[in-house]
Formats: C-alpha cells, sequence, structure tokens
C-alpha cells in the first residue's frame, strides 16, 4: 500500500460513534453485563466506585441491566485520593439509587506497611498495595453477597498495561473493556452522565498528585489514536506519524507500552508439559 493510500485509509478509522452506534454498545454492554450475571448465577454486582468516569459508566450501565436493587457500590479512600472524588463516588451512587458503603483503606493498608516497612518508600509499590485492597474488598463483599465484581477498565488501559496486575483488573468482567477512553467519554455523554464527571481529568490516584496522562507521557486523545491507527489498525508508523502530526518517539512510546505490559494480559506462565 502507497503512503497516500494509507493516509486515506486513516480517514476512515475514526473513535468517534455516532449516535446510532453509542446506543448500540449500550445495548451491547448491558446485555453483557446481564448475562455474565446470569451465567455466574449470581444475585447481582459489586463494583468499586471511584468518582472517575470509568467507574460511574460502568455502574450507570449495570443498573440499567440489573435493576439499582441488584448493584452494590463500594467507596474505598485512603489518605492519599481527593475529597472531591470520593464525594464524586457517592455523589454517583447517590444518583443511581443503588446502596454503597464507604470502607476506609488506610488501616488494611497501614498493615502491609507495617509488615514490611522497607516498601512504603517506593512510590508505586506502595501505591499498587493500595488498588489490590480494593480489589480483596470487592471480592469479600461479593462472595458475602452472592455476587459479581465489576471492573472498570477500558480498552486504552488494558492494551497498554496501565493497571495494577491483580488490582484493578481483579474482576470477573470487564463491561466497557471494548471502548477507547474517547468512545467512554462519549458514551457517558450520551447516557446523560453529568459533564463534570465526564471531563474530569482521570487518575488512578496511587498516590497524590495523580493523573493518567502524566503518568503514561501523553494525552488519551492521541494514546486512542495510535492504538486505533497503528496497534489495531493497518497503518505503518511513519503513515500513522503523517496522520496524526506526532513525533515517531510517540508511537514508539505506546507501542512499548503495548509490549512492555503482554504478561499483563496473560495467564501466568508455567513450563510446556513434558510427555512420556
Amino acid at each position: 500500500m502507497s503512503q497516500s493510500g494509507a493516509i486515506a485509509d486513516a480517514d476512515a478509522i475514526t473513535l468517534d460513534l455516532s449516535t446510532t452506534e453509542l446506543e448500540t454498545q449500550r445495548d451491547h454492554i448491558t446485555s453483557f453485563i446481564e448475562g455474565v450475571v446470569d451465567d455466574a448465577g449470581a444475585d447481582g454486582a459489586v463494583i468499586g466506585l471511584s468518582g472517575g468516569i470509568d467507574s460511574t459508566l460502568t455502574a450507570t450501565l449495570a443498573v440499567e441491566a440489573l435493576g439499582a436493587d441488584s448493584v452494590h457500590g463500594l467507596v474505598m479512600p485512603s489518605d492519599v485520593n481527593t475529597d472531591r472524588n470520593m464525594s464524586d463516588a457517592e455523589r454517583v451512587a447517590e444518583w443511581l439509587e443503588i446502596e454503597y458503603d464507604v470502607l476506609d483503606i488506610n488501616p488494611i493498608v497501614d498493615a502491609f506497611f507495617d509488615a514490611y516497612p522497607e516498601g512504603t518508600d517506593d512510590q508505586m509499590a506502595a501505591g499498587n498495595v493500595r488498588v489490590r485492597t480494593r480489589a480483596v474488598l470487592n471480592y469479600f463483599v461479593a462472595n458475602h453477597e452472592s455476587g459479581v465484581v465489576l471492573g472498570t477498565g477500558n480498552r486504552s488501559e488494558a492494551m497498554t498495561g496501565y493497571f495494577t496486575k491483580y488490582g484493578d483488573q481483579a474482576v470477573d468482567c470487564n463491561p466497557i473493556g471494548n471502548l477507547y477512553k474517547r468512545q467512554v467519554r462519549q458514551l457517558a455523554h450520551h447516557v446523560g452522565i453529568a459533564e463534570d464527571l465526564v471531563e474530569k481529568p482521570p487518575s488512578a490516584e496511587m498516590w497524590e498528585g495523580q493523573t493518567d496522562e502524566a503518568e503514561m507521557g501523553l494525552d488519551y486523545d492521541t494514546l486512542d489514536a495510535v492504538l486505533a491507527l497503528h496497534i489495531d489498525g493497518p497503518l505503518s508508523k511513519a503513515a500513522t506519524v503523517e496522520s496524526l502530526g506526532v513525533p515517531e518517539t510517540v508511537i514508539d512510546h505506546v507501542v512499548e507500552l503495548v509490549e512492555e505490559s503482554t504478561h499483563k494480559r496473560s495467564m501466568p506462565p508455567a513450563p510446556a508439559a513434558l510427555h512420556r
């Protein structure tokens, strides 16, 4: 394919969904959630609420699929979470009229830090303890209530490994895992989620002041475009650079994120079976 042909193909690849496509996605995801719960023989679903758009959209669609009485939200603050995000998480639960609990994870996290104080100064390691603690609580409540744990990960995060292994991806399913971050925002607008929640800068809040885009080194719109055109799509690196008007280093960075996180998307490896 010529480069001019490749650029023409780029024009045909869009992350923006039409109203009809958004409604189709809405039905597709709610049917998926209902199917997961039915197949598990569960009574409902548990979801961690962060005040961010991913958990807000997932919870909204879960209520559409299962009814408010069958969705249980958990707000799990720690000393690195902002008051605004925790307030927004409760606001979402109240807007959706679902049962929710606020579970302070600080005592649990502090117990880990007390057990192994050498790791407390490691920002990433300490942040992952917080994320994994929330995962344990999600399953504790879900097991007690015969529910499934709904993940809140999107396609962009999954492809780049932007999640904690056995943490926020320790879930039974990811209802919005087929959507790039840009499409998450579009669907959130479509289903009527408040504008300030849709446009809030995303943060995993693993430590104070952390934001997704600062940690990844690029904004989600650029990331999504590289994923759609080059990783998922047909364009070469050169064609993607020309189409998006970004340096080659941006493409290389996204490719590196995808390749280095392969282990996060796979079952733990084991030696091949030896045949006698």
